[in-house]
């Protein structure tokens, strides 16, 4: 533990701060390309209107799905550094969720290569996206208290401020229905913004860039920064070897969670960069990993029942 400590204590916190912050990913330096106006299998709907901007959500639901069922939900936040990314990322964990008995989407929120906006921007789509849904739950056939977010680097980072984060709602939006999630899945999520008391930070311009890449002072959009207790169960996928959204940062969120009274599972995968868990990496190994522990964790709450059934679902895609 102390040389833990120690290693925490020399990293400049500021990269961790992030690397995700001002590159987040190769896919963040791309051109903007439009998001998918619908996704093969699903319906969709559009949950938000900004002006001339319409925000789809893509809608995947069980065989024989009905109005009058009160079914758990699971709404999906893609990455891209809040510049890009696309709602087609988590199309093959929706399909397997809706296979397994769950309403699953994955929405669009607006992003900085599309539509200039900041981070905040993007959380406030999120919480509009949650609420949307809650709203809506009784004509989906979903039950308003069984509503999980995911997401995976930005969009976890989303999806885990959904948990942690009260503010920034959409201004004319109806406060009294409940933004907030309740569960959370995240892949090699951004849950630290701002500097950490104890560690050390240095660089202020890189701070002041990331402020400014978030339209907010830093520590209001970090989700370590709002952790307390009755947060919703949370369960972490990270590489160890995640140079983007470095490794520790999860395991000091997940200790705060814990410290807090909150459930939360940080599972550690060695050898694994960043993105390590989508769909179509590595023959699938580690998509079919994470998604057993998903399966598993989802279980645990009452979402699912029996197995899990990820190689059968893929062995029915397989030509």
């Amino acid at each position: 533990m102390k040389t833990r400590v120690i290693q925490f204590k020399t990293l400049l916190l500021t990269t961790a701060i992030l690397s995700a912050s001002l590159d987040l990913s190769a896919a963040s330096k791309q051109r903007a390309k439009p998001a998918p106006k619908s996704l093969p299998g699903s319906r969709t709907e559009i949950y938000k209107k900004i002006g001339d901007i319409e925000l789809p959500i893509h809608i995947f639901e069980p065989k024989n799905h009905q109005s009058k069922d009160r079914r758990p939900a699971i709404v999906f936040f893609f990455g891209g550094g809040w510049r890009s990314g696309s709602p087609k990322q988590f199309q093959n964990h929706c399909e397997y969720l809706a296979s397994r008995g769950m309403v699953a989407m994955t929405a669009e929120y607006r992003v900085s290569s599309r539509h200039a906006v900041k981070a905040v921007s993007c959380f406030r789509d999120a919480k509009s996206a949650i609420r949307w849904v809650r709203k809506n739950a009784e004509r989906l056939g979903i039950d308003p208290d069984r509503i999980a977010a995911g997401g995976g680097s930005a969009g976890g980072h989303l999806a885990g401020a959904l948990g942690t984060i009260l503010e920034f709602d959409e201004e004319g939006e109806d406060t009294s229905i409940s933004s907030v999630p309740n569960a959370l899945v995240l892949f090699n999520p951004v849950l630290l913004l701002a500097p950490v008391e104890g560690y050390e930070a240095k660089d202020l311009e890189k701070l002041a860039s990331i402020e400014q890449r978030l339209g907010v002072e830093p520590e209001r959009l970090s989700p370590y920064h709002h952790v307390r207790k009755g947060q919703p169960p949370t369960i972490i996928f990270h590489g160890r070897e995640d140079k983007t959204v470095p490794y520790f940062t999860a395991e000091l969120f997940a200790e705060e969670m814990k410290k807090k009274g909150n459930r939360c599972e940080l599972i550690g995968y060695e050898g694994q960069s960043h993105g390590f868990f989508n769909y179509g990496r590595a023959d699938n190994k580690y998509f079919v990993e994470t998604v057993k522990k998903m399966d598993a964790f989802l279980a645990s709450l009452g979402y699912l029942k029996g197995p899990a059934t990820v190689e059968a679902f893929l062995r029915e895609r397989s030509p």
